[in-house]
């Protein structure tokens, strides 16, 4: 190792709290910054993680914690997976190894782990309203705390961003809005707000963003003296010829910008003088996702959220099929015939969701509205009563914010859409901001609703063509993973979906029966050979669909048979729920009848096994939990018979 290495390793060990970096000159932040960006990229060779959006904000996350004091002032990501560099250098270094990992830290911001996190943030959008609360909050108190909110580009063109910066004039003190720049939020940002920056950033050099901050900064006061006049000056000395600036003025913002957000010294001067405006602003910063790593630079799409890699980027994962990768496939297959009428909308997810196989296939039938779910979704409306039938897939825990146009635009109205829901139940390492645990509970209230999930690959494809032959609106959930092994010679999996239709995968006539709704059909089958080694033979129905249920379930348990009612979601209101609502409404008793599904409360980051044991629905946990509850019944006996 040459001298100039162990300097760099010895700087980045000496760092374990912000008030460390304020010791160092400009020219040692920028070595930090690049042993910083070295670290994340060992790190999540490892462990995966959010890779190129957290090489592309070391820089600015510096000079931010070189100016304020966040351990009494409020920094709000958004998004947050890009909290990297905030993580190490607040006292979680040491820690980093297991990133995403049981029993280490999280991937997202977490107040659990630190005060520096104020916000467990893991959705868009979210973080100019928040700041906008503390900042009335603050004053309501008399306090003069700052306030910065952290925006991507792809989160401020989210509505919920609109909505905060119509209301952000109104607050009467500081606070900081820094736009950061990247032209992607996960895939190229889409829609007009984003060709505005885009129109700027192929229009400006470094050299020249280099040149507006210094203007920017020669035309605000002095520390500590008055700032007012301050913007009135800088407008002055540059014309706001940029779209950008005319967007955010048009609003009554005091915008500044565009910067480079990879000069550590601008920026500590920029964000010295900005602290004490008495008003809000925006800082607009230009960034490049991926920086200091040549494959995440040149694809920052793929290593957005990326599994353990090799240095070089290759991958080390198993290479198998996945669930959206069905998906992608079958939605090219079906959308071949000219008669279909398919379309397919995502929200800045179409590599996390499948759709870049279709984007690639039909250009013209793919729209990506950029992280906007509820527009995806009113979009939609529009699409089925034109006849068409849009496929609209995103992940579970962002559908969420899409409930007001479900309810009211898609199901009130009984359209044709489709709604593919992705990284339903536990989603592993991403942790609590990502589970998929409320959907079925969600829409399953909706009238005209039908919800139905597969078990495997081949059930994958039979729902969406089911789907797409389905005049109603229909929602499809299944997991982030790879497809089963285990099902693979299941005839009866091969059979087509009918509606509220579930299928026995085994003779019928035992006293005990595993329903199991979708993807957790691979545990439990598992579960029911370890059941039956132990002297103790289960029946298995892949019940299919969650509404509506099928009738069989309830003559089931008007036969007497004991029931196990199996998914990975909330108790509250999601299949299992369903079902004892069936046995209510046909008077039959739900005596023998067991429900197990997630706790009411939010799982932490494990592996997905690890989690699904303990929404008990891991093989070793069915089978466990069958046991004792036969022993608790003193049915024991009879089961075994």
């Amino acid at each position: 190792m040459n001298d100039r290495e162990t300097e760099k390793q010895t700087l980045l060990d000496t760092i374990n709290s912000p008030e460390d970096i304020r010791q160092l000159s400009i020219p040692q932040l920028g070595e930090l910054a690049e042993q910083i960006r070295d670290f994340i990229v060992s790190t999540v060779s490892d462990t995966g993680g959010h890779l190129a959006s957290n090489l592309g904000t070391i820089e600015a996350t510096l000079a931010m914690h070189y100016v304020f004091d966040f351990s009494q002032d409020y920094l709000l990501w958004d998004v947050g997976h890009q909290c990297y560099a905030h993580k190490i250098i607040t006292g979680r270094k040491d820690k980093f190894s297991l990133l995403r990992k049981e029993g280490g830290v999280s991937g997202f911001p977490e107040p659990s782990e630190s005060s520096y996190d104020r916000f467990r943030v893991g959705h868009a959008g979210t973080s100019i309203a928040t700041g906008l609360g503390i900042g009335w909050g603050l004053m309501d108190q008399g306090r003069d705390d700052k306030v910065v909110s952290f925006v991507g580009d792809g989160s401020i063109v989210n509505g919920a961003s609109f909505e905060a910066l119509n209301n952000l004039p109104g607050l009467p003190r500081q606070m900081l809005v820094v736009l950061n720049d990247n032209n992607m939020s996960i895939d190229v940002t889409r829609g007009a707000v984003a060709k505005i920056f885009s129109k700027i950033r192929l229009n400006s050099t470094y050299e020249e963003l280099n040149r507006t901050a210094k203007t920017i900064i020669e035309h605000m006061p002095l520390i500590g003296k008055q700032v007012e006049g301050a913007v009135q000056r800088f407008k002055k000395a540059i014309r706001m010829q940029q779209s950008a600036g005319q967007l955010f003025e048009s609003l009554n913002l005091s915008y500044f910008g565009p910067v480079n957000g990879h000069d550590i010294g601008s920026l500590i001067e920029l964000f010295t003088a900005l602290k004490d405006l008495d008003h809000p602003a925006v800082l607009h910063i230009y960034t490049n996702k991926g920086k200091g790593y040549k494959p995440a630079g040149d694809n920052p799409s793929k290593y957005h959220s990326t599994g353990p890699f090799y240095i070089n980027g290759e991958s080390k994962k198993s290479g198998k099929k996945s669930y959206t990768k069905v998906l992608g496939e079958a939605l090219c297959e079906i959308a071949a015939d000219k008669n279909s009428g398919v379309a397919a909308i995502t929200a800045a997810m179409p590599e996390g969701t499948g759709l870049n196989i279709f984007r690639d296939h039909f250009p013209d039938k793919y729209y990506d509205v950029g992280i906007c779910e509820s527009a995806a979704v009113d979009m939609a409306a529009g699409m089925a009563k034109t006849g068409l039938t849009p496929f609209v897939c995103l992940y579970s825990t962002f559908l969420q914010r899409a409930f007001d146009q479900i309810a009211h635009d898609i199901a009130q109205q009984n359209l044709h859409v489709v709604f593919c829901i992705d990284r339903a139940g536990v989603v592993g390492d991403d942790g609590p901001t990502h589970h998929g645990m409320l959907d079925i509970g969600m829409l399953r209230m909706l009238p005209n609703m039908i919800l139905c999930a597969p078990a495997s690959g081949e059930e994958m494809r039979s729902a969406l063509m089911y789907a797409e032959k389905t005049k109603a609106p229909v929602a499809i959930r299944y997991p982030r993973d790879v497809l089963p092994e285990n099902l693979s010679d299941i005839e009866s999996l091969s059979e087509d979906f009918e509606t509220g239709k579930s299928v026995l995968l085994s003779a019928g006539d035992a006293d005990v029966v595993l329903v199991s709704y979708g993807a957790v059909l691979t545990e439990v089958v598992e579960a029911a050979k370890i059941l039956e080694q132990s002297g103790l033979r289960c029946d298995v129905l892949n019940a299919r669909f969650a509404k509506p249920i099928d009738p069989q379930i309830v003559d089931f348990a008007r036969e007497g048979k004991m029931l196990f009612c199996l998914e990975d979601h909330g108790a509250a209101a999601g299949f299992c729920s369903a079902v004892l609502e069936e046995l209510s409404k046909a008077g039959v008793s739900s005596e023998n009848v067991f429900c197990l599904a997630a706790p009411d409360e939010y799982i932490d980051k494990a592996s997905r096994k690890t989690q699904l044991e303990r929404c008990c629905v891991g093989s070793e946990e069915i089978s466990r939990q069958v046991q004792a509850r036969i022993r608790d019944n003193n049915l024991y006996e009879k089961a075994h018979t």
